[in-house]
Protein backbone atom coordinates (compact mmCIF):
# COMPACT_ATOMS: atom_id res chain seq x y z
CA UNK A 1 0.00 0.00 0.00
CA UNK A 2 1.66 3.62 -0.99
CA UNK A 3 1.26 6.19 1.46
CA UNK A 4 -0.05 9.80 0.78
CA UNK A 5 2.79 11.56 -0.07
CA UNK A 6 2.65 14.40 3.13
CA UNK A 7 2.43 18.13 2.95
CA UNK A 8 4.78 18.79 5.61
CA UNK A 9 7.95 17.31 6.49
CA UNK A 10 10.29 17.92 9.21
CA UNK A 11 13.89 17.15 9.99
CA UNK A 12 15.28 16.39 13.24
CA UNK A 13 16.99 14.06 15.47
CA UNK A 14 18.57 15.85 18.70
CA UNK A 15 22.05 16.68 18.19
CA UNK A 16 23.51 19.32 15.93
CA UNK A 17 26.41 18.35 13.27
CA UNK A 18 24.45 15.11 11.93
CA UNK A 19 23.67 16.78 8.22
CA UNK A 20 20.16 17.77 8.98
CA UNK A 21 20.73 20.87 6.76
CA UNK A 22 22.41 19.04 3.73
CA UNK A 23 19.48 16.27 3.73
CA UNK A 24 16.97 19.03 3.80
CA UNK A 25 18.72 20.90 1.32
CA UNK A 26 19.54 17.89 -1.17
CA UNK A 27 15.86 16.43 -0.72
CA UNK A 28 14.24 19.58 -1.68
CA UNK A 29 16.47 20.32 -3.97
CA UNK A 30 15.62 16.83 -5.69
CA UNK A 31 11.96 17.31 -5.45
CA UNK A 32 11.75 20.95 -6.94
CA UNK A 33 13.63 19.11 -9.52
CA UNK A 34 10.73 16.83 -10.40
CA UNK A 35 8.49 19.74 -11.34
CA UNK A 36 6.99 20.15 -7.43
CA UNK A 37 6.91 23.55 -5.75
CA UNK A 38 8.91 23.34 -2.75
CA UNK A 39 9.96 26.08 0.88
CA UNK A 40 12.09 25.12 2.79
CA UNK A 41 12.01 26.44 6.25
CA UNK A 42 15.51 26.69 8.61
CA UNK A 43 14.12 26.75 12.03
CA UNK A 44 16.98 26.69 13.46
CA UNK A 45 17.05 29.73 15.79
CA UNK A 46 20.45 31.12 16.07
CA UNK A 47 22.26 28.98 14.07
CA UNK A 48 20.30 28.92 11.21
CA UNK A 49 22.57 27.92 8.10
CA UNK A 50 20.64 26.28 4.83
CA UNK A 51 21.17 29.62 3.05
CA UNK A 52 24.89 28.02 2.54
CA UNK A 53 24.12 25.37 1.26
CA UNK A 54 23.01 27.29 -1.86
CA UNK A 55 25.78 29.58 -2.42
CA UNK A 56 23.50 32.20 -1.32
CA UNK A 57 24.17 35.84 1.49
CA UNK A 58 22.04 35.21 5.15
CA UNK A 59 18.47 36.59 3.83
CA UNK A 60 17.64 39.72 5.41
CA UNK A 61 14.04 38.82 6.07
CA UNK A 62 13.70 35.99 8.71
CA UNK A 63 11.12 34.46 11.16
CA UNK A 64 12.12 37.63 13.04
CA UNK A 65 9.66 39.84 10.71
CA UNK A 66 6.66 37.23 11.49
CA UNK A 67 7.15 37.40 15.05
CA UNK A 68 7.81 41.02 15.59
CA UNK A 69 6.10 42.90 12.71
CA UNK A 70 3.36 40.25 11.15
CA UNK A 71 5.08 39.27 8.02
CA UNK A 72 2.93 37.09 5.96
CA UNK A 73 5.45 33.91 5.70
CA UNK A 74 5.08 33.77 1.56
CA UNK A 75 6.82 37.49 1.91
CA UNK A 76 9.57 35.61 4.09
CA UNK A 77 10.45 33.78 1.37
CA UNK A 78 13.48 34.08 -0.71
CA UNK A 79 14.88 32.31 -3.59
CA UNK A 80 17.80 29.68 -3.88
CA UNK A 81 18.55 29.51 -7.39
CA UNK A 82 16.67 26.36 -7.37
CA UNK A 83 13.42 26.01 -9.89
CA UNK A 84 10.16 25.95 -8.12
CA UNK A 85 12.49 26.41 -4.48
CA UNK A 86 12.33 29.18 -2.25
CA UNK A 87 13.75 29.40 1.62
CA UNK A 88 12.67 30.96 4.47
CA UNK A 89 15.27 31.40 7.61
CA UNK A 90 14.80 31.04 11.33
CA UNK A 91 17.26 33.60 12.37
CA UNK A 92 15.73 35.40 14.85
CA UNK A 93 17.78 38.12 16.18
CA UNK A 94 15.84 38.71 19.70
CA UNK A 95 14.12 35.74 20.74
CA UNK A 96 15.93 32.44 21.83
CA UNK A 97 13.86 29.21 21.02
CA UNK A 98 12.89 28.85 24.38
CA UNK A 99 11.39 32.42 24.90
CA UNK A 100 8.85 31.59 21.68
CA UNK A 101 5.38 31.80 23.15
CA UNK A 102 3.03 28.93 22.85
CA UNK A 103 0.30 31.16 20.97
CA UNK A 104 2.75 32.95 18.58
CA UNK A 105 3.72 29.02 18.00
CA UNK A 106 0.22 27.94 17.55
CA UNK A 107 0.13 30.41 14.80
CA UNK A 108 3.40 29.77 12.80
CA UNK A 109 1.82 26.48 12.92
CA UNK A 110 -1.12 27.62 11.34
CA UNK A 111 0.63 29.50 8.39
CA UNK A 112 2.99 27.05 7.73
CA UNK A 113 -0.02 24.67 7.25
CA UNK A 114 -1.57 26.97 4.76
CA UNK A 115 1.59 27.64 2.54
CA UNK A 116 0.51 26.73 -1.31
CA UNK A 117 2.83 24.15 -1.98
CA UNK A 118 3.43 20.70 -2.82
CA UNK A 119 6.40 20.07 0.11
CA UNK A 120 7.03 22.16 3.04
CA UNK A 121 10.31 21.01 4.37
CA UNK A 122 11.62 22.10 7.75
CA UNK A 123 15.08 21.96 9.04
CA UNK A 124 14.85 21.59 13.12
CA UNK A 125 17.17 22.94 15.24
CA UNK A 126 19.84 20.79 17.67
CA UNK A 127 18.41 19.55 21.33
CA UNK A 128 15.03 18.43 22.49
CA UNK A 129 13.47 21.96 23.98
CA UNK A 130 9.22 21.74 23.68
CA UNK A 131 9.02 24.24 20.74
CA UNK A 132 11.28 22.20 18.82
CA UNK A 133 9.74 18.98 20.00
CA UNK A 134 5.91 20.36 18.95
CA UNK A 135 7.48 21.34 15.42
CA UNK A 136 8.35 17.45 14.74
CA UNK A 137 5.16 16.51 16.02
CA UNK A 138 3.59 18.69 13.66
CA UNK A 139 4.63 17.27 10.15
CA UNK A 140 2.96 14.88 8.48
CA UNK A 141 6.34 13.35 8.15
CA UNK A 142 8.88 12.58 11.04
CA UNK A 143 12.12 12.54 9.21
CA UNK A 144 15.31 11.81 11.93
CA UNK A 145 18.87 11.98 10.83
CA UNK A 146 21.22 9.69 12.38
CA UNK A 147 25.46 9.06 12.82
CA UNK A 148 27.00 6.14 12.75
CA UNK A 149 28.57 7.26 16.62
CA UNK A 150 27.35 6.71 19.81
CA UNK A 151 26.26 10.32 20.71
CA UNK A 152 24.60 10.55 17.74
CA UNK A 153 22.36 7.49 18.48
CA UNK A 154 21.76 8.29 22.14
CA UNK A 155 20.69 11.49 21.41
CA UNK A 156 18.16 10.64 18.64
CA UNK A 157 16.88 7.82 20.97
CA UNK A 158 16.36 10.98 23.43
CA UNK A 159 14.88 13.41 21.04
CA UNK A 160 12.05 10.28 20.17
CA UNK A 161 11.63 9.63 23.76
CA UNK A 162 10.93 13.36 24.81
CA UNK A 163 8.74 13.57 21.22
CA UNK A 164 6.17 10.52 22.26
CA UNK A 165 6.64 10.80 25.77
CA UNK A 166 5.05 14.82 24.88
CA UNK A 167 2.68 13.36 22.28
CA UNK A 168 1.41 11.08 25.28
CA UNK A 169 0.85 13.50 27.66
CA UNK A 170 -0.56 16.23 25.33
CA UNK A 171 -2.83 14.08 23.44
CA UNK A 172 -4.68 12.50 26.91
CA UNK A 173 -4.39 16.25 28.35
CA UNK A 174 -7.72 16.78 25.51
CA UNK A 175 -9.47 14.00 27.39
CA UNK A 176 -8.47 15.09 30.50
CA UNK A 177 -6.42 11.94 31.32
CA UNK A 178 -2.71 13.71 31.86
CA UNK A 179 -2.46 12.81 35.31
CA UNK A 180 -3.10 9.21 34.28
CA UNK A 181 0.41 9.29 32.35
CA UNK A 182 2.15 11.20 34.98
CA UNK A 183 1.31 9.66 38.02
CA UNK A 184 1.92 5.74 36.09
CA UNK A 185 5.46 7.18 35.07
CA UNK A 186 6.55 8.56 38.40
CA UNK A 187 5.85 4.79 40.07
CA UNK A 188 7.16 3.08 37.54
CA UNK A 189 9.16 1.17 39.81
CA UNK A 190 6.16 -0.33 41.56
CA UNK A 191 4.22 -1.34 38.14
CA UNK A 192 7.86 -2.58 36.72
CA UNK A 193 7.76 -0.32 34.02
CA UNK A 194 11.06 0.18 32.04
CA UNK A 195 10.42 1.46 28.85
CA UNK A 196 7.99 4.03 27.16
CA UNK A 197 6.08 1.15 25.40
CA UNK A 198 6.02 -0.77 28.86
CA UNK A 199 4.33 2.29 30.59
CA UNK A 200 1.66 2.63 27.20
CA UNK A 201 0.92 -1.38 27.86
CA UNK A 202 0.29 -0.54 31.59
CA UNK A 203 -2.24 2.10 31.05
CA UNK A 204 -4.13 -0.53 28.33
CA UNK A 205 -3.70 -3.29 31.14
CA UNK A 206 -4.81 -0.79 33.64
CA UNK A 207 -7.52 1.32 31.92
CA UNK A 208 -8.99 -0.04 28.21
CA UNK A 209 -10.51 3.14 27.50
CA UNK A 210 -6.98 5.20 27.76
CA UNK A 211 -5.58 2.73 26.08
CA UNK A 212 -8.10 2.77 22.95
CA UNK A 213 -7.59 6.98 23.01
CA UNK A 214 -3.81 6.12 22.78
CA UNK A 215 -3.88 3.71 19.99
CA UNK A 216 -6.04 6.36 18.00
CA UNK A 217 -3.53 9.54 18.91
CA UNK A 218 -0.28 7.67 18.26
CA UNK A 219 -1.57 5.68 15.18
CA UNK A 220 0.18 8.57 13.08
CA UNK A 221 3.09 8.85 14.99
CA UNK A 222 5.63 7.50 13.07
CA UNK A 223 9.46 7.63 11.78
CA UNK A 224 11.07 7.98 8.59
CA UNK A 225 15.13 7.01 9.19
CA UNK A 226 17.88 8.34 7.27
CA UNK A 227 21.63 7.51 7.85
CA UNK A 228 24.17 10.15 7.33
CA UNK A 229 28.05 9.75 6.51
CA UNK A 230 28.06 6.30 7.06
CA UNK A 231 31.94 4.99 6.37
CA UNK A 232 31.35 1.56 6.18
CA UNK A 233 29.02 -1.30 5.00
CA UNK A 234 28.60 -2.38 8.75
CA UNK A 235 27.48 1.81 9.73
CA UNK A 236 24.06 1.05 7.40
CA UNK A 237 23.19 -1.93 9.83
CA UNK A 238 22.87 0.55 12.70
CA UNK A 239 19.59 2.02 10.80
CA UNK A 240 18.73 -1.30 10.87
CA UNK A 241 19.25 -2.01 14.32
CA UNK A 242 17.65 1.37 15.26
CA UNK A 243 14.58 0.66 14.31
CA UNK A 244 14.29 -2.33 16.20
CA UNK A 245 14.89 -0.20 19.17
CA UNK A 246 12.45 2.36 18.69
CA UNK A 247 10.18 -0.53 18.06
CA UNK A 248 11.03 -2.44 21.70
CA UNK A 249 11.42 0.11 23.82
CA UNK A 250 8.87 2.57 22.24
CA UNK A 251 6.68 0.91 20.18
CA UNK A 252 7.42 3.43 17.42
CA UNK A 253 6.54 2.24 13.94
CA UNK A 254 10.09 3.53 12.19
CA UNK A 255 11.02 3.16 8.35
CA UNK A 256 14.64 3.17 7.66
CA UNK A 257 14.60 4.57 4.05
CA UNK A 258 18.13 5.19 3.22
CA UNK A 259 21.46 6.11 3.76
CA UNK A 260 24.68 8.64 2.47
CA UNK A 261 28.15 7.68 2.29
CA UNK A 262 30.72 10.52 3.64
CA UNK A 263 31.79 12.16 0.90
CA UNK A 264 34.31 15.53 0.62
CA UNK A 265 32.54 16.70 -2.06
CA UNK A 266 29.72 17.72 0.33
CA UNK A 267 31.74 20.86 2.21
CA UNK A 268 33.57 21.39 -1.08
CA UNK A 269 29.95 21.85 -2.70
CA UNK A 270 29.46 24.67 0.21
CA UNK A 271 33.13 26.00 -0.81
CA UNK A 272 32.52 26.52 -3.80
CA UNK A 273 28.89 28.26 -3.24
CA UNK A 274 27.22 25.73 -5.73
CA UNK A 275 24.19 23.46 -4.35
CA UNK A 276 25.35 19.45 -3.31
CA UNK A 277 22.36 18.04 -6.09
CA UNK A 278 23.29 20.41 -8.99
CA UNK A 279 27.61 20.48 -8.52
CA UNK A 280 27.80 16.46 -7.90
CA UNK A 281 24.99 15.13 -9.32
CA UNK A 282 26.35 12.08 -11.02
CA UNK A 283 28.35 11.38 -7.00
CA UNK A 284 27.27 8.45 -5.52
CA UNK A 285 26.06 10.33 -2.84
CA UNK A 286 24.00 12.04 -4.90
CA UNK A 287 22.48 8.97 -6.14
CA UNK A 288 21.85 8.06 -2.17
CA UNK A 289 19.93 11.08 -1.73
CA UNK A 290 17.84 10.12 -4.74
CA UNK A 291 16.78 7.11 -3.56
CA UNK A 292 15.87 7.95 0.15
CA UNK A 293 14.16 10.68 -1.16
CA UNK A 294 11.85 8.34 -3.35
CA UNK A 295 11.17 5.95 -0.55
CA UNK A 296 10.01 9.23 1.55
CA UNK A 297 7.85 10.34 -1.37
CA UNK A 298 6.36 6.59 -1.66
CA UNK A 299 6.70 5.51 2.04
CA UNK A 300 8.96 2.97 1.28
CA UNK A 301 12.06 1.27 3.03
CA UNK A 302 15.70 0.83 1.97
CA UNK A 303 15.61 -2.63 0.50
CA UNK A 304 19.24 -4.18 1.94
CA UNK A 305 21.14 -6.83 0.26
CA UNK A 306 21.42 -9.70 2.17
CA UNK A 307 25.10 -11.92 0.97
Amino acid sequence: MVEKEGKIWAIGGGKGGTGKSFVTSAMGTYIAGKGKRVILIDIDIGGANLHSFFGISRPKKSLTDFFEAGASLNKLAVKTGIDNMSLITGDIHSLASDNIKFTQKLKLFRHIMKLNKHYVIIDLGAGSHNNTIDTFLMADKKIVILEPEITSVENMYHFIKNALFRKLRMSLREYGFKDIVEQMWERREEYNIKSLRELMDCIRDNFSYVGDIIDKELSDFKLYLILNKIRSSDDILIGSSMKSILMKYLGVDTKFVGFVEYDDSVWRSMRERRPFMLNYSLSRSAKEVEVFTENLLKGKEIKLSRN
